[in-house]
C-alpha cells in the first residue's frame, strides 16, 4: 500500500485499540501458557501495541519488556501502566532491527502482528533475529491466523460495526500471488467526520513458518489451535506455534 510504513498501523489504531480488539484472544489463557514455557521469564514481547498482554503478564510479577515501532501505541501502554501501577519495560523501535542485546526464555509476538511484515524476507530475518536474542532452551511463540487458501483474489466491502452515531466499513484487497492483504477501515462519525484506519499484511501459511524456523536452527516444539492448548487439526482457523532450539 502506497504510504503505508511499519508505524502506519500503530498510529491509525491506537486510540480504538483497546476497544475494538479487546477480546482478540483468551488474555488469561496465554498468561498461563506463557508462564508455563517461560517460568518467571524475563519475558520480550514484539510489536507490544497498547500492552493489552505484556500488562498482564507483568501483573503476575514477572519481568516483561514490550517493543513496538508506533510511538502512539507506546503512549497509551505507558499511561496504561502508570494508571496500573505496573512496571514494564517499552522500547520505541523496530522489532528486527531493534532487539538489543539481552536474552530472554520467551519471546512472543500476538495474534498476526508477525504477518505486519511484509515481505517474506522480512519475516525470516524476525526468526534469525529471534533466534540471536533467546536464551539456551528458550521459546518463541508465534500466534496467528491460519490463512484460507481457497479465498478468491479481489476486494471485499463490508460493515465492520454499526450505531446510532457512528459506523464503520471493512474494504480490502487480496493479492494471492503475493500472499498480501491491503485494507482499509472507514470510520463515519456524527460528531467526526471520516476517518481512514489503513492495515497491510503479508501472510505465510504454518509450513512455510516451520521452514524460517529451520533455517536459523529453531524447531517446531508445539503447535495448537490456540493458547488454551487446544489440539491443531486441519481444520483450526488459527494456531499458536512454538518454536524452540
Amino acid at each position: 500500500m502506497k504510504g503505508y510504513d511499519d508505524s502506519t498501523y500503530g498510529d491509525s489504531f491506537a486510540d480504538v485499540y483497546d476497544d475494538w480488539y479487546d477480546d482478540v484472544s483468551d488474555v488469561q489463557a496465554t498468561i498461563a501458557t506463557l508462564l508455563q514455557l517461560g517460568q518467571s521469564g524475563p519475558f520480550l514481547e514484539l510489536g507490544v501495541g497498547t500492552g493489552r498482554l505484556a500488562l498482564a503478564l507483568a501483573a503476575t510479577g514477572v519481568e516483561v519488556t514490550g517493543i513496538d515501532s508506533s510511538p502512539l501505541m507506546l503512549e497509551r501502554l505507558r499511561g496504561k501502566s502508570l494508571e496500573q501501577k505496573i512496571h514494564l519495560t517499552a522500547i520505541q523501535g523496530d522489532m528486527v532491527d531493534g532487539l538489543g542485546d539481552e536474552r530472554f526464555p520467551v519471546i512472543f509476538i500476538a495474534y498476526n502482528t508477525i504477518f505486519s511484515l511484509q515481505t517474506a524476507q522480512r519475516q525470516e530475518q524476525l526468526f534469525h533475529a529471534v533466534a540471536n536474542r533467546l536464551c539456551d532452551g528458550g521459546s518463541f511463540v508465534v500466534e496467528a491466523i491460519v490463512p484460507d487458501p481457497q479465498r478468491p483474489a479481489g476486494s471485499t466491502v463490508g460493515v465492520r460495526s454499526m450505531r446510532s452515531d457512528r459506523v464503520v466499513l471493512s474494504a480490502d484487497v487480496h493479492d494471492p500471488s503475493n500472499q498480501h492483504v491491503d485494507g482499509q477501515f472507514v470510520e463515519f462519525t456524527e460528531s467526526g467526520g471520516v476517518r481512514l484506519r489503513p492495515w497491510s499484511i503479508r501472510y505465510s501459511y504454518p509450513d512455510e513458518l516451520d521452514q524460517m524456523a529451520l533455517q536459523c536452527g529453531l524447531r517446531l516444539k508445539h503447535r495448537w489451535t490456540n493458547m488454551s492448548q487446544e489440539p491443531f487439526t486441519e481444520q483450526s482457523e488459527t494456531h499458536v506455534s512454538v518454536y524452540s532450539q
